[in-house]
């Protein structure tokens, strides 16, 4: 679990305030079976293949499959720069992603991508820390990290949580 207090409080309530805007009909489904922002940071750990849908320029949607990594609260992924979903973000950021695991786990996420390692201007900030942990993770040598690839973070504004059976996805 890499999140700070302040990244556990902001992502409770934002599980908290999704959860209230949603229909009557998830809430009859999620609102017995979810889990809190710690239980969340604590399974969604390492890499999570992430369902993710982005839109054209006619506005199809389009879904693909990324490596996620769920760190400080917020989803992030990568492509390569020249994938169809890396011109979709940069022209329309907006993004949503789906975690499954069976029927185990549903994490459910609507937001707007930040690009951490742009070519033509200055990286996140945190950009350094990120691409310590994914090169841990991935390797030194397995992209060209400043050509190759583009790493997204996505900012959710709505997320929820579908968990029936916490014990059974924290069984070690």
């Amino acid at each position: 679990m890499r999140e700070t207090p302040e990244d556990l409080k902001e992502l409770q309530g934002l599980l908290d305030s999704s959860l209230s805007r949603s229909t009557s009909h998830l809430r009859s489904i999620i609102a017995e079976r979810t889990l809190t922002a710690e239980q969340l940071t604590q399974v969604l750990t390492g890499m999570c293949t992430l369902a993710l849908s982005t839109v054209t320029a006619k506005g199809e949607p389009r879904i693909s499959g990324v490596d996620g990594h769920f760190l400080h609260g917020k989803w992030h992924f990568g492509t390569a720069r020249t994938a169809a979903k890396a011109r979709h973000l940069a022209a329309r950021p907006a993004a949503s992603v789906a975690h499954l695991r069976g029927e185990d786990l549903g994490v459910f996420t609507h937001g707007t991508v930040e690009i951490l390692n742009p070519q033509a201007s200055e990286p996140a900030a945190d950009w350094p820390d990120l691409l310590t942990y994914l090169k841990d993770f991935y390797g030194d040598d397995a992209f060209d990290w400043d050509n190759d690839v583009v790493f997204y973070r996505l900012h959710p504004h709505w997320m929820t949580v579908y968990a029936p059976d916490i014990d059974k996805l924290t069984a070690k």
